[in-house]
This record gives structure tokens, C-alpha cells and sequence, in this order.
């Protein structure tokens, strides 16, 4: 019954001063708003640059690295074991970077609990001919099945498909930036010459376009099999395995597992794009604080309004204490004043963080590097609108604290005395 009452006198203040409140409500409101929306935006922004560069980048890449052997000849020779060697001009090991027993470490891989998948890969140097001048490129020798399955090519083809280099013999898929230099389109059959001088010609069946002009100015991709035939080597031959995990987090820890199982060298994601996430995880703590900033200046506002309205109703406060209501019944009073404006702002700021978003989200955002983006990246994540509401209620119930303490500490005989 008593709160029931503390809530009626409640509602009946805040109807009172109906101005102020709304006021204070629309602070709340565009604090939560602008949180809902910034958040939103900016984490799109980093989903959509973690999709144009470590969605392409494997989790785990297992290869053979060139190095200088661990044993020179001065060390052979057992009068020289024991001494101390200055050796300049050192050569690298006349080694193959081709991955020992690939397939059986695949086999392996797509076996193991913490793998999502592994797919094959060789990289080499060609020079693509364009008439009398040559430019130097990069073939990948890819399985496109798994290539789509694990990296998602697909989103960065602008004309055909990955899977189209299983289905056409001698074919190859350039980037955007290279067909433009060869001008070469699909369908049409390009000429290339391998490190070792070997001529081939391959059928352009696809162009992509990763968003990174560089990248797209040399890169291009074939099948496995095309690649082994570049080089003149094996169906075995296989320079890479690349392996998405189920955890990613997992990384460090995976590589040097795998390194040691397989003796073979390991990068991992973290290890490889660590300037990439660092940039990421900057922009997402920037735009948290710049929302509870904002969030925290609307709590002055609350508080500015609710120590005037404390003021204006001395007299009311006092014939409250003086008809037995006690300090706690009257900080309960402006507290629940303060949840009130908190929760009704923090919900329309939530729809209208939400229809800002979904405005900015139909934005068109046309640029030749990103063809497959065609409006602003934004994130919808449940996660933002619960921060959103908590921190709502958490600002405004701090804000409204010290004005109720000092309406519960009213003397209520000084004041009507001074009336």
C-alpha cells in the first residue's frame, strides 16, 4: 500500500514539472541514441574491413620457410667442431618449400576437433606478356571448393566464379587491376612466363576484386593442378596448407602445436595482422567512450533538473516528512523519478538509435575498390541495445542519488516554520 502511495506521488511530481521532465527524457534520448548508432556504425565499419582482410587471411598457415642450413661445411671437419665460427656471406639451404606427405597432413587437419577445414595452396612468380612488356605477377594454386567454403571468394568476384577453374581446363581468374593493365577480359586467353621460362597460355574465366588495389595489381588465381603444371611438379607438390580453426583465439597456441607435429614452419593471425587488430580494437573502445560520454553529460542534465525540482517543492518534501513519511520514502520519491525519465528516454532513444541505423544502412556507398559493398556497413548487434538501456538506467539512477539523499535530509520544521 505504502508503495503503491511513494508511486502515485511519484507520477503526480513528475506530471507537475511535465516540462522539465520531458526535457531531461529527450536528453536520455539522444544520448541513446547517438550510443545506439555510433556503436553501430563504427563496429560495421570494422566487420566490413575484418571481411575484405582477415576473412581472407587463414587462421593458421603451415608452410616451409627458406633459411640458412643449421650446419656448414667448417663445421664438418673435426678439428674446427669445438671453435667458434665467423662465416660471412652465408647461402640459404638448397631446400624445396614444397610441404613433405601434404595430403596425409590434410587428412589430419580435417580430422582434428579445433579445424573448421584446411585447403592446399601454391603461390609462385610468373610474368604476365603483354606484347613486348612483361609484368611481374603472382599465380595462387587454389582448390576453389574449399577456397569458397573456407575464405568466402566468392564475395570478392565481380565476373564469374571460383568454381568455374574446375570446370575449364588451363584457366586462371585475375584481379580487377591486372585485367585492366593486360586488357583482358573474360573469356579471353592471356600468355604468361614462369620463373623458369617456361610459356603458357591460360582462359580468363573470372575477375575479383578485393578492395586492396596493390594486392589486385599482381594477384591472381588458378587451380592446383594448373599451378603443378606452371612448375612442372608433382600432383603432390603443395607450398601451403591454410586451416580455419573453431576458435581463432586458439591460433598462437595451434601453430606452434602443428609446427611441431609437422615440422614444418607456422604463422599465425595474430601474429601476422596484428597492426590490423590493434586498428580495430582503437576504433571500437573509441566509439564506447565517446557514447558514455555522451550518456554521462545527459546524467548532468538529470541532476541539474531534479535539484531544481527538489528546490521548488521544499514545501511539498516538508508535508511529506511532517505526515509520517520518512528520508528513505522521500529518496525513494525522486529516485523512482529518475528511473522513470531514465527508462521512457532510454527506450525511445533505443528505436531511435535503431531508425538512425537502419537510415544509415540504406545510404548508397558506391567506390570502384569495394564493388560488392552498395550502402554503409552497419551492425544490429542485440548486444549495443542492452548496453544501451543498462547504461540508460545506471546513468540516470546515479544522477538522481545525490538530489534524493539531500530531499531525504529536509528538516521539515525549518521549512514550514520558514514559510
Amino acid at each position: 500500500m505504502k508503495l503503491k502511495l511513494i508511486m502515485d506521488i511519484s507520477w503526480a511530481l513528475l506530471l507537475a514539472r511535465w516540462k522539465q521532465t520531458l526535457v531531461a527524457a529527450a536528453g536520455v534520448t539522444f544520448s541513446i541514441a547517438m550510443f545506439i548508432s555510433l556503436l553501430g556504425f563504427m563496429t560495421g565499419l570494422n566487420v566490413l574491413l575484418d571481411g575484405l582482410i582477415l576473412n581472407r587471411v587463414p587462421h593458421v598457415r603451415l608452410y616451409k620457410s627458406i633459411r640458412p642450413s643449421q650446419k656448414q661445411p667448417v663445421m664438418q671437419v673435426p678439428g674446427f667442431r669445438k671453435h667458434y665460427h665467423f662465416i660471412s656471406s652465408v647461402k640459404a639451404v638448397n631446400a624445396s618449400q614444397q610441404i613433405r606427405n601434404s595430403q596425409a597432413i590434410l587428412t589430419y587437419l580435417r580430422n582434428d576437433h579445433l579445424v573448421i577445414g584446411a585447403t592446399p595452396r601454391i603461390t609462385t612468380q610468373v610474368f604476365f606478356n603483354d606484347g613486348n612488356i612483361d609484368l611481374t605477377g603472382i599465380v595462387q594454386g587454389i582448390d576453389p571448393a574449399l577456397e569458397n567454403k573456407l575464405f568466402n571468394f566468392d564475395e570478392y568476384m565481380i565476373s564469374g566464379s571460383a568454381a568455374d577453374l574446375s570446370k575449364m581446363p588451363n584457366s586462371i581468374i585475375l584481379g580487377k587491376t591486372l585485367a585492366d593493365l593486360l586488357l583482358a577480359d573474360v573469356g579471353e586467353v592471356i600468355q604468361l612466363t614462369t620463373t623458369q621460362g617456361q610459356v603458357f597460355q591460360l582462359k580468363v574465366v573470372g575477375l575479383f576484386q578485393s578492395g586492396i588495389q596493390e594486392y589486385d595489381k599482381t594477384q591472381s588465381y588458378a587451380s592446383v593442378n594448373v599451378v603443378q603444371k606452371l612448375l612442372g611438379k608433382t600432383a603432390s607438390y603443395v607450398t601451403d596448407i591454410q586451416i580455419k580453426l573453431t576458435d581463432i583465439t586458439q591460433a598462437p597456441a595451434v601453430a606452434k602445436k602443428f609446427a611441431q607435429i609437422f615440422e614444418t614452419d607456422a604463422e599465425d593471425i595474430q601474429t601476422a595482422n596484428a597492426q590490423f587488430e590493434t586498428g580495430s580494437f582503437i576504433r571500437t573502445l573509441i566509439s564506447y567512450a565517446v557514447g558514455i560520454t555522451v550518456l554521462i553529460v545527459a546524467g548532468f542534465g538529470i541532476y541539474n533538473i531534479l535539484n531544481m525540482m527538489i528546490y521548488e517543492k521544499m514545501d511539498t518534501i516538508a508535508i511529506l516528512k511532517a505526515t509520517g513519511f520518512s528520508g528513505k520514502d522521500v529518496k525513494t520519491v525522486f529516485l523512482l523519478i529518475a528511473l522513470v525519465i531514465g527508462l521512457f528516454g532510454g527506450l525511445l532513444g533505443l528505436l531511435a538509435g535503431f531508425g538512425i541505423s537502419v537510415i544509415v544502412d540504406q545510404i548508397p556507398f558506391v567506390t570502384p575498390s569495394l564493388p560488392t559493398i552498395t550502402t554503409y556497413p552497419v551492425n544490429y548487434d542485440p548486444w549495443f541495445y542492452g548496453i544501451g538501456i543498462v547504461f540508460s538506467l545506471a546513468t540516470t539512477l546515479l544522477a538522481g542519488w545525490l538530489p534524493s539523499r539531500k530531499a531525504s535530509k529536509v528538516d521539515p520544521v525549518v521549512i514550514i516554520r520558514g514559510k
